[in-house]
């Protein structure tokens, strides 16, 4: 009896972790776990319920699948778009201007609905503005410079060449009557005031001299200054045009001495073409006298 629970036993446990088949025709055959195909191992794996950590696992493979994709999708459109580029500039033919004068607008969706930005994305080329103002010089850092008042007198600024500076302003007051090939830097003849005391000639010098004017100093008798003038270089003729003009009278003429003529200076010309003058003489020791002239036009005038 023994014996026999033994043998019963042993044949039970000859079926332990294994299969059985042919049940029906009464053989057993026992097959192994490890002897199942891959087949019916994959069948298993299908109809057992999935765990939380094959969950987690099987969404984690997922998202790096996706990112992956994404990124070498992103970079085959860069290596395209920058191979095109190239191309383009290699032939000379660009479709977009230089990166400098190209208003690059970085365009986001709205978050408010019916905006008008929200159905862009991306970067965009504006091409309403290419060309940006230019930057200020103190945007570039550049230096600058200032004229102070005291370097320039801009009211001595003058557009004609002269020497003597006041000379070169009223050449400008004059330029549509100036004669022809009119030299503004002829001699002066000046060697300082060499006329007598008091006389009218001493005046017209000591005059000049103070309105910054050129005058010679050895011109004559009055009535021969114009003459002497006009052989040194100077504008001369019958029209009072600046203040400044000396007046040659001839002899006896508007009152003048018989002989030797009269000499002034023209202080004012009045609306109606009539002078105002500055004078002296003889008899009134270095004092001067002032009257006004309307014959003007039959005297002459040494301007400059």
């Amino acid at each position: 009896m023994k014996h026999a629970a033994h043998r019963a036993s042993a044949r039970r446990g000859a079926g332990v972790g294994s299969w059985s088949t042919g049940r029906a025709s009464g053989v057993t055959q026992a097959v192994g776990i490890d002897d199942l195909d891959d087949a019916l191992a994959a069948k298993l794996n299908e109809v057992a319920p999935p765990t939380r950590r094959s969950i987690r696992l099987a969404a984690k493979a997922s998202a790096r699948r996706s990112h992956f994709m994404t990124g070498s999708a992103l970079t085959v459109l860069v290596g395209a778009a920058a191979s095109s580029m190239a191309v383009t500039q290699a032939r000379g033919d660009w479709s977009l201007p230089l990166a400098d004068s190209v208003a690059i607008n970085l365009v986001t969706p709205s978050s408010s609905a019916g905006s008008s930005s929200a159905n862009d994305s991306g970067a965009r080329v504006s091409r309403s503005d290419y060309r940006q103002p230019l930057a200020t010089a103190s945007q570039r850092n550049e230096g600058s410079w200032e004229l102070g008042e005291s370097e320039l007198d801009a009211g001595q600024m003058s557009k004609s060449l002269a020497n003597n500076p006041n000379v070169a302003v009223l050449m400008d007051a004059n330029r549509l009557v100036l004669p022809s090939g009119f030299n503004p830097d002829h001699a002066t003849g000046d060697a300082g005031n060499a006329y007598e005391f008091s006389q009218c000639t001493w005046w017209a010098y000591v005059r000049r001299h103070q309105l910054g004017l050129p005058v010679g100093s050895h011109l004559g008798n009055a009535k021969d200054w114009s003459g002497s003038a006009r052989s040194l270089g100077y504008w001369v003729d019958n029209t009072p045009r600046n203040v400044g003009d000396i007046v040659v009278f001839q002899a006896g003429q508007e009152g003048s001495d018989s002989t030797y003529g009269h000499v002034a200076i023209v202080e004012k010309i009045n609306p109606d073409g009539s002078i105002v003058t500055s004078e002296c003489s003889a008899s009134m020791n270095g004092k001067t006298y002032s009257r006004t002239l309307s014959n003007v036009h039959a005297l002459s005038y040494i301007h400059y």
